[in-house]
């Protein structure tokens, strides 16, 4: 089975979703990726451990995708073997009241990994230039100065929440945040043939929502807003890789092995040496803890 790199996925021009695959059509077995898979995960929670000890970083691990992309069962296999005190899950749903209270933004800082941690963002700050350009109407919730009505949301607002975004992944990298984003390129297709069987199997009913055929029916504005926002937001510190997503086995792996290739690269990730006045009275330690 080839080897992944990085290099492959990362969006370091401008990209053009259309030309870009959604299945690698691997040859290898689901055991063959499976196995793959359950090598690296054992490294990450490895890793993780050490970055606990070092206590210097934090990871923020930014999924992006259409409904029934796979980013839920993708956090389950990938993150498995981690300590739970390592890693946090935060799937943002419709603001609440109390964040409508305050910028789109508010939500996200207070669920930024603490120096140690991964946290993974399953649907990001994004979904404020995702989502609301397609309905233009929700941000009209936010009660902001100047906008009454649709209408007055211009293209320059959202040219200004773009920046917005770039100085907050900017900010959080220069303090020791390390932000790795995935977008899950899914076919419209398979997306088809992955609601249609929510509908036939009855264990999956409940994932199910109405609400999937009606943002389906905006797939190429979603598209197109999701390439432009990939485009002016792909940043060496805050890299955007295009997973190809119809084969959620082969995506997951690939996820895998470009977080621990990314995290390699911090080679100061190291556990922190005792101080040589503790090390010198090991033997006395030892002689306490037998007597």
């Amino acid at each position: 089975m080839k080897s992944i790199d990085p290099k492959d996925f990362k969006v370091t021009a401008p990209i053009c979703l259309k030309e870009l695959p959604t299945d690698l059509k691997s040859q290898a077995s689901d055991d063959a990726k499976e196995d793959k898979l359950d090598g690296v995960r054992g490294k990450l929670s490895e890793l993780q451990d050490v970055m606990y000890a070092h206590n210097r970083y934090g990871v923020l691990v930014c999924l992006q995708g259409m409904d029934t992309s796979g980013k839920d069962s993708l956090i389950r296999e990938v993150f498995k073997e981690f300590n739970p005190r390592g890693v946090v899950v935060h799937s943002f749903k419709t603001p609440t009241s109390t964040e409508l209270e305050h910028d789109y933004l508010w939500r996200h800082y207070l669920a930024l990994p603490e120096k140690g941690k991964f946290a993974i963002f399953n649907r990001t700050h994004y979904e404020n230039v995702l989502v609301t350009r397609v309905h233009p109407e929700y941000i009209l919730n936010e009660n902001l100065p100047g906008i009454e009505k649709v209408e007055d949301i211009t293209p320059q607002f959202w040219e200004n929440r773009i920046e917005q975004i770039n100085n907050f992944e900017k900010h959080i990298s220069q303090n020791g945040t390390v932000v790795l984003k995935f977008f899950f390129h899914l076919s419209k297709e398979e997306q088809r043939k992955r609601l249609l069987r929510r509908l036939e199997n009855e264990e999956h009913h409940w994932k199910f929502s109405p609400g999937d055929l009606r943002e389906r029916e905006h797939w190429d504005e979603y598209m197109q807003y999701y390439e432009e926002a990939i485009n002016k937001t792909a940043k060496e510190h805050a890299p955007w890789y295009v997973i190809p997503a119809d084969d959620k086995d082969m995506a997951r792996y690939i996820v895998a092995q470009i977080i621990w290739e990314e995290m390699k690269q911090y080679t100061d990730i190291k556990e922190p040496e005792l101080d040589d006045k503790v090390k010198v009275n090991f033997a006395i330690y030892r002689d306490q803890l037998k007597g």
